[in-house]
C-alpha cells in the first residue's frame, strides 16, 4: 500500500472504547461506548482525551466527559492505573495498535471508585504507613552523610526501588481488596522488604517485621503471584515476600526461644 493510500486508510479508522461508568462513588455503574478518530502511535489515554474534547457516545448522545488520572505519561507516575481488556496496567503505555476491539475500560476494582476510571487509593497508602515504608528522618540536627552502599547492594536494592505505587498488584492480588479485606498487599511488602534492606532504613527494620506480621499482614498472603506478572516495572515482588517470611519466622522464633 502507498504511504498517501495508508495515510487515507488511517484516516477513515476508528477506535471503538467500552468504557465502565460511575457518576458518583455511591451510584450504580453502568457501560458507555465511545468511537474516535484512530491515529497511529496513539495510546489510551489519547483516546480518552479524544473523548474529552468531544464527548458523544455511540448513540450519538452528548454525555458527562469522561474523568480519569493521569500525569507523567510516561510509565513513570503510576496515575493512570486502570483495568484494560481485563488486566491491570498503565493507560499511558496501552497502544491501541497492541491490543484488541473494542477497548474495555474498567476501574480499578480493589479501590473505592470517585468517578468513572478515577478510584481512591488512600488504603494503599496508609497500608504504607502501617510499615514505616520510609526512612527515619531526624530533621533537628544534622546526621552527615548517609552510609556508603557496594555496587552489590545497590543493584539488589534498584530493582525494588521501581515502585510507582500504581496499584496493579494489588489489583491482580486475589487476597487484597481494600474495601473488604484488612490485607495490607503486595506493594506494602514489596515497600516494607524495600526499606528494610536499605543501610539506613535497617534501623527500624524490627519495627516494619512486626507491623507485617500484625493482622492482615504477610500470613494473608496466598503466593498467588499475580503480583509479579502484572508489576509495569517488573519488580520481583515474590521475592521481596519470600525474604519478609523468612525475617518474620526469625523474629517470631527469637520471641519465643529467646
Amino acid at each position: 500500500m502507498l504511504a498517501s493510500e495508508k495515510k487515507m486508510a488511517d484516516t477513515d479508522r476508528k477506535v471503538h472504547l467500552k468504557i465502565l461508568r460511575q457518576d458518583t462513588p455511591a451510584s450504580r455503574p453502568y457501560w458507555d461506548e465511545f468511537e474516535v478518530d484512530y491515529s497511529p502511535g496513539m495510546n489510551v489515554i489519547s483516546c480518552l482525551m479524544a473523548i474529552q474534547r468531544n464527548p458523544v457516545n455511540r448513540k450519538g448522545e452528548r454525555v458527562r466527559p469522561v474523568v480519569w488520572e493521569c500525569n507523567c505519561l510516561e510509565e513513570v507516575c503510576g496515575a493512570c492505573s486502570m483495568v484494560i481488556n481485563g488486566t491491570p496496567r498503565q493507560a499511558c503505555s496501552c497502544l491501541v495498535d497492541k491490543v484488541t476491539q473494542p477497548i474495555e475500560l474498567r476501574p480499578l476494582s480493589k479501590f473505592p471508585v470517585l468517578r468513572d476510571l478515577m478510584v481512591d487509593r488512600q488504603a494503599m497508602f496508609d497500608a504504607f504507613k502501617k510499615v514505616k515504608a520510609w526512612v527515619e528522618i531526624d530533621g533537628t540536627h544534622d546526621l552527615g552523610p548517609g552510609p556508603q552502599m557496594p555496587q552489590h547492594e545497590q543493584e539488589k536494592l534498584y530493582p525494588l526501588t521501581r515502585c510507582m505505587v500504581c496499584g496493579c498488584c494489588m489489583e491482580a492480588c486475589p487476597q487484597y481488596d481494600s474495601l473488604r479485606k484488612p490485607f495490607i498487599g503486595p506493594a506494602t511488602l514489596n515497600q516494607a522488604h524495600r526499606f528494610n534492606v536499605d543501610r539506613t532504613g535497617k534501623m527500624t527494620k524490627e519495627e516494619r517485621l512486626r507491623a507485617v506480621m500484625e493482622k492482615g499482614g504477610i500470613q494473608d498472603c496466598g503466593n498467588a503471584q499475580n503480583c509479579v506478572r502484572v508489576c509495569p516495572k517488573e519488580i520481583p515482588i515474590t521475592d521481596s515476600i519470600a525474604e519478609l517470611g523468612r525475617e518474620t519466622t526469625k523474629l517470631l522464633l527469637k520471641d519465643i526461644f529467646g
